[in-house]
């Protein structure tokens, strides 16, 4: 929908700052008396989440022509890859629609590369079935090939990690992401849990 009277909102890259075109996703940004002045005795947040007079709220968006605001989603849920943004529920969408699941079997994190920026890194359950059948989906899926994970960077869990409200622990997967990719870089050796 359209902002609240007396509120502006933008969409900036999410590394540069800099606006977006009309219709394209980035990083949206609020700015309107509702808006916080900063985070209690913690310049340092503060400075984090307010640029120049806008709150950076951390959302995915676009908004086109005539001002409609869509939210896509987290800016913590996509990678950056060779320059790309590259949305995390995208790609477990479609691993979701080819297992015809109705609960989270699947979830699509990142680590660090030192070539593209970011991997993307899959936890998945037995529930999902094994590495091979979960990379031939992606594989044979539409997805652009920057989006598909490698055949390698595929982790299998007894359970995905949950937060006391039950929502996916996001922080933690994205922890065991890169400890898993450190270790794949260094040459240690992982078991089918990704750990040593």
């Amino acid at each position: 929908g359209h902002p609240i009277p007396g509120v502006a909102m933008k969409v900036v890259d999410p590394d540069t700052g800099s606006p977006v075109e009309t219709g394209k996703e980035g990083l949206l940004l609020v700015k309107g008396p509702n808006v916080m002045l900063g985070y209690l005795d913690n310049p340092g947040k503060t400075a984090e989440v307010l640029k120049n007079g806008w709150y950076v709220t951390g959302d995915i968006a676009i908004i086109d022509r005539d001002g409609f605001v869509t939210l896509l989603d987290r800016l913590s849920r996509y990678s950056k890859i060779g320059g790309e943004m590259v949305p995390h529920l995208a790609v477990e969408d479609v691993y979701l629609q080819a297992l015809g699941a109705t609960s989270p079997v699947v979830v699509v994190t990142s680590a660090p590369d030192e070539k593209k920026g970011e991997q993307l890194v899959v936890f998945y359950t037995d529930e999902a079935g094994t590495p091979d059948r979960l990379h031939e989906v992606i594989t044979k899926s539409d997805l652009p090939n920057l989006w598909k994970p490698r055949r390698d960077n595929y982790v299998r869990l007894e359970t995905l990690p949950t937060l006391g409200s039950g929502k996916m622990d996001l922080k933690r997967l994205r922890s065991m992401a890169e400890d898993f990719a450190h270790k794949k870089a260094e040459g240690i050796s992982t078991d089918k849990e990704g750990q040593t």
